[in-house]
C-alpha cells in the first residue's frame, strides 16, 4: 500500500489508465481532475465514436504491447462490448518501410494474416452485397486479430472503475498553473481558485498540454494537431449490409474507415500531419517572441464550428471513400470532426518523470495512436512512477529525449495552419 497522495491531470486515455494501475497497485489516495464539466470530454479525443486496434506497427514494442491489450479488451466481464473485432484491412502494405515493417512484426506475432492481392481479391474479403472499388494494382493484408473499439464507452467503463476502486474524479477543474516549491511540483491552481496538493502530479491533458502549462515550453516535443474526421449515417437496411466490413487502413493516403457502429453512423479520418491552431493569445509579439502554442480548436471552445474540417479535407475523405464504398461515396456526410492529437517529433510517446522535478510527470503525447492501449497503458506509468519502468523505455519515452529518426506512420508529415475562413459549409458535405 501506498499512501502518497497523486494527482493526475486529465481524465483521458492516460489518465485514467493511469489511476486504474496505481490503485490495483495499493495507491490509496488518487484523484483525477479534468478541465470538461462532462465526462468524458466531448471533444476529447479519447472520447469518439470509435478508434482502430490494431497490431500492425513497425516498432515491434507497440505491435506486442497492442497484442497485449488486445487480450485484455477481450475480456467481456470487464469491457462488455466496448470492442469489435471485426479484423483490420491494411492497404499496400510494400509501398513504405512502416507498413512492411508492419507486415513482418504482425508474422513474428502469429497473427491470423490473410495476404490479398488485387481490388477483386480483397472485395473478397467484404460481406456480400457490398461494393467496393479497389483498383486492380491494390494489394493488402487483411489481420483478423484487430478491430474497433466504442471509444467513449472505453472511458466510461475505465472511469467506473476507477472510481469503484476508491480514485475519485473531478470535473471543471480546468488548471491554471503548476504550485511548485524550491522548484518541486507540490499540487495545482485551478481557474476557479482552487488550490489541491499531492505528492506526485502526472500532467495527462493530451493536446492541451502545451497551452495549458506553457510555463514548461513543451512545444518542441508536444504539438497539437487537428484530424480530418466525417460521418455518413446509414439506413438500417444499410448498416446491416455494411456491419460486417473490417476496419481499412490505407497508410499510404492515411485514410481509414470503420463499419457502421450500433447506430449506423461510419466515421471516416485521414490519419495525415493534420492542422495546426494558433489563437490570438499566443500569437508570437514584442512581449512574448517565442510564444507560438497550437490550441485545439473544438467543438467546447467554438461551439459547432469548433466540429468544422478543412473542406478542402472534406473532398479527400470523400474521394478515398468512393476507392472503397462507392456507394456510400454518394451519400452526403452527416457531420465532421476536429480531433485533436498531441503530437511528438518522433511518435513515441511522454512518459516519465520532468528531468529537474522529481514530483512532476507526463503521460501524453499520444500521437494519434493511443487509445488501443487504453487498458494497459497505465501500467507504463505506474511503473515509471515506481522506478520500475524499463530502462531502454525510460529513454524512448523521456521527455527531454533527443529524437532518434524512425519510420513515420504518417506521410509526407507536413502540418499546416488552420483556416477558419477555409472550414467547410453545410452545402460542402452534399455529394
Amino acid at each position: 500500500m501506498s499512501t502518497e497522495k497523486v494527482l493526475i491531470v486529465g481524465a483521458g486515455c492516460f489518465g485514467l489508465s493511469t489511476a486504474f494501475h496505481l490503485l490495483k497497485r495499493g495507491y490509496v489516495d488518487v484523484t483525477v481532475i479534468d478541465r470538461s464539466n462532462v465526462l468524458p470530454a466531448p471533444d476529447a479525443a479519447s472520447t469518439d465514436l470509435n478508434k482502430i486496434v490494431r497490431t500492425s506497427y513497425s516498432d515491434i514494442f507497440y505491435a506486442r504491447f497492442a497484442k497485449e491489450a488486445i487480450d485484455v479488451w477481450k475480456d467481456e466481464k470487464e469491457w462488455d462490448d466496448a470492442y469489435h473485432e471485426c479484423g483490420v484491412l491494411v492497404l499496400n502494405p510494400g509501398d513504405h518501410a512502416y507498413t512492411g515493417s508492419s507486415y513482418q512484426n504482425d508474422i513474428s506475432l502469429g497473427s491470423r494474416l490473410t495476404n490479398l492481392e488485387g481490388g477483386s481479391s480483397i472485395g473478397g474479403v467484404f460481406p456480400p452485397g457490398v461494393q467496393t472499388a479497389f483498383p486492380s494494382t491494390t494489394s493488402g493484408y487483411l489481420n483478423q486479430d484487430g478491430g474497433w473499439a466504442y471509444a467513449a464507452k472505453g472511458v466510461s467503463l475505465l472511469m467506473s472503475k476507477v472510481i469503484a476502486l476508491g480514485g475519485q474524479v473531478m470535473a471543471g477543474k480546468p488548471v491554471k498553473r503548476l504550485v511548485r516549491k524550491d522548484g518541486v511540483t507540490s499540487g495545482v491552481e485551478c481557474v476557479d481558485g482552487t488550490v489541491l496538493s499531492a505528492d506526485i502530479v502526472v500532467i495527462a491533458t493530451g493536446s492541451w498540454t502545451s497551452a495549458t502549462f506553457s510555463e514548461l515550453d513543451l512545444s518542441t516535443m508536444c504539438l497539437a494537431t487537428g484530424q480530418s474526421v466525417a460521418t455518413i449515417q446509414l439506413t438500417t437496411k444499410e448498416a446491416e449490409r455494411y456491419r460486417k466490413c473490417p476496419v481499412v487502413l490505407d497508410f499510404k493516403s492515411g485514410f481509414y474507415v470503420f463499419p457502421p457502429n450500433e447506430d449506423g453512423i461510419v466515421k471516416m479520418a485521414i490519419h495525415a500531419a493534420g492542422y495546426t491552431n494558433v489563437p490570438q493569445s499566443s500569437i508570437p509579439s514584442e512581449l512574448t517572441p517565442d510564444r507560438t502554442i497550437s490550441t485545439p480548436r473544438t467543438s467546447q471552445s467554438h461551439g459547432d464550428e469548433g466540429l468544422l474540417i478543412p473542406k478542402e479535407m472534406v473532398q479527400v475523405l470523400r474521394n478515398h471513400l468512393e476507392e472503397v464504398y462507392p456507394e456510400l461515396a454518394r451519400k452526403p456526410f452527416g457531420g465532421t470532426r476536429l480531433c485533436w492529437y498531441l503530437d511528438t517529433p518522433d511518435e513515441d510517446w511522454v512518459i516519465g518523470p520532468h528531468p529537474d522535478d522529481p514530483s512532476l510527470f507526463f503521460a501524453t503525447g499520444g500521437s494519434g495512436h493511443a487509445y488501443k492501449f487504453l487498458p494497459v497503458v497505465g501500467r507504463l506509468v505506474a511503473d515509471s512512477i515506481q522506478g520500475k519502468l524499463d530502462p531502454s523505455l525510460q529513454a524512448k519515452f523521456a521527455i527531454n529525449r533527443k529524437n532518434a529518426t524512425q519510420t513515420h506512420s504518417r506521410f509526407p508529415y507536413e502540418v499546416k495552419p488552420l483556416e477558419v475562413a477555409q472550414l467547410c459549409t453545410p452545402a460542402d458535405l452534399l455529394p
